[in-house]
């Protein structure tokens, strides 16, 4: 470990090769490039102190340099604890960021790195997954006089929030950035979709074409992976608590069925719901051998890895984020990424293109706080649509498209209650 006056990090000599994996980010995320060239001449988030807990990754980098360009002082922290890319966390440090991330970190250590990203005193946070945030309502409540406000990325954590919020706990306001249309349906949609598969393929190397996939959840991460493995040749199964997106997903043509049936005829698992023991024992003991399970929600509660590991009269590991359980039954489950988001864990996460989207709407979020979180209640916010809607128009001119707009005649027609028939 490499360790400075504020930087915790794995090797700060990896920090050249991290400086390439950020420039190659940079060059495919334009939205957030021209946030930042006009954040270096309005300086938004001047007097600012953020503290984040978000995935250490190369896309990551640039959001911090945009908050940074804005007259922001940061300090980081990864959102997982197998998430960090080292070597973007490397050129962090080297660059004189307050960055204090790893991959392969303890339960102990991770909450380490949060800690000391609140020696900070932030005004503001930034989290994924909520555990930064509520970090400061449990054990550094001495924290919250100086917070006027945060924001959250994925799904679990406006879950987590709201329901502090709706409980009367939450003690300072919070944006659901993941609940913008600009980030779940194309984050949440194609960037899991295809980093998903990207993480099965680099554990697995395995062949999806013919093969069963089960994809537990059909929320915007689960059609994605569904959608991407249909695309390389899978026979899709989506397993569902929710009828409403059961109907969608055998509307959108996908088989549905109960995990206790899917589980004796599948090949690849990945679950996606937030919800914790959707692979438990009776699962695993119906599995044919050979059977590959994996994880794209955000916490390793979705697959109940205790039961495996109870069942297993032998673990090893066969390549990097895989490992063989061979139950008593003689069969063999095979485990990816110890059951952590795969996406991250065993590949790079979703593409810079996508994340573009999704950490402009943090940025902006950030900005909207810092200006207007004194009149806000300690509730969870949503982003506005004047904000996905101008979002969704810079990422369009970007790749080079355009669209119509309304004339004078038919943006009156649409409030003409008298037009019919």
């Amino acid at each position: 470990m490499d360790e400075g006056t504020n930087y915790k990090i794995k090797d700060i000599k990896l920090a050249n090769k991290g400086k390439d994996l950020v420039d190659w980010a940079r060059s495919r995320m334009p939205v957030l490039s021209q946030l930042k060239n006009n954040a270096i001449k309005e300086r938004p988030l001047e007097g600012m102190r953020v503290a984040g807990c978000l995935h250490v990754t190369k896309e990551t980098a640039v959001l911090i340099e945009t908050i940074v360009a804005a007259g922001a002082e940061i300090s980081w922290s990864g959102c997982n604890p197998l998430s960090t890319q080292d070597e973007v966390a490397a050129w962090l440090a080297n660059e004189g960021y307050s960055i204090y991330a790893w991959h392969g970190q303890s339960v102990e250590d991770f909450y380490w790195c949060i800690d000391k990203t609140l020696e900070l005193k932030p005004t503001l946070t930034l989290d994924d997954g909520a555990d930064l945030i509520y970090r400061v309502h449990s054990e550094r409540k001495d924290c919250l006089d100086e917070i006027i406000g945060g924001t959250e990325e994925t799904t679990t954590g406006v879950h987590r929030l709201r329901a502090m919020g709706n409980a009367g706990e939450l003690q300072y306001p919070v944006i659901a950035v993941n609940d913008a249309v600009t980030k779940w349906d194309f984050d949440n949609v194609h960037g899991t979709g295809q980093s998903t598969l990207d993480g099965i393929l680099r554990a697995t190397s395995v062949l999806l074409a013919g093969k069963t996939f089960v994809v537990a959840g059909y929320g915007h991460c689960g059609k994605g992976v569904a959608i991407r493995a249909r695309g390389m040749g899978s026979n899709v199964i989506i397993t569902e608590v929710d009828p409403l997106a059961a109907l969608k997903a055998h509307m959108d043509g996908f088989s549905v069925m109960k995990m206790d049936e899917a589980a004796k005829i599948g090949d690849i698992f990945c679950t996606a719901t937030g919800m914790i023991d959707v692979l438990t024992g009776r699962h695993f003991k119906s599995m044919k051998n050979g059977a590959i399970v994996c994880n794209t929600g955000h916490y390793d509660c979705e697959i109940n890895i205790s039961d495996l590991e109870d069942m297993a009269k032998s673990i090893r590991t066969i390549r990097t984020d895989n490992e063989e359980f061979v139950l008593e039954n003689g069969k063999s489950v095979y485990l990816l990424a110890r059951g952590r988001l795969v996406n991250l864990a065993a590949a790079e996460g979703h593409p810079s293109e996508v994340m573009d989207m999704s950490f402009a709407n943090q940025f902006l979020s950030l900005c909207r706080l810092a200006s207007e979180a004194k009149s806000y209640q300690n509730i969870v916010y949503d982003i506005s649509k004047q904000q996905d809607s101008e979002l969704a128009n810079l990422k369009l001119i970007s790749e080079g498209k355009s669209i119509d707009t309304l004339t004078a005649e038919q943006i009156e027609y649409l409030s003409d209650f008298s037009a019919g028939t």
